[in-house]
């Protein structure tokens, strides 16, 4: 999908995501990709600074946890204001793609 178009719904994946329990950055990626199908693929250019943003706004908070290979990962989680803003966040959406469906083709979509 063209990155353009993913921009604006970067950090609405993420919490989507996350709401689903703590997850790091790698993992947060490919669920995103395998879910949408392979369209959706996010970039450490946008994911880790999206990250930080929704960190610092206290959407998310992380902790560090070691992993079995003795490496250190960032565990991200939703807070209860995170789980506020996905649920604004996808009512937005939907107004959003049920405005552009009407204007490309109605209900379906892509006429």
């Amino acid at each position: 999908m063209e990155s353009r178009l993913l921009s604006g719904i970067v950090e609405t994946l993420i919490l989507d995501v996350l709401s689903r329990g703590p997850s790091y950055g790698y993992e947060i990626v490919q669920t995103v990709l395998s879910e949408s199908g392979g369209e959706l693929n996010l970039k450490e250019g946008s994911l880790y600074p999206a990250l930080h943003r929704l960190e610092r706004g206290k959407l998310l908070s992380s902790s560090w946890s070691d992993t079995e290979a003795g490496r250190r990962r960032k565990y991200y989680r939703t807070t209860p204001a995170g789980e506020g803003a996905l649920a604004a966040k996808r009512e937005e959406w939907a107004r959003f793609a049920a405005g552009v469906n009407g204007v490309l083709g109605g209900e379906g979509g892509l006429a």
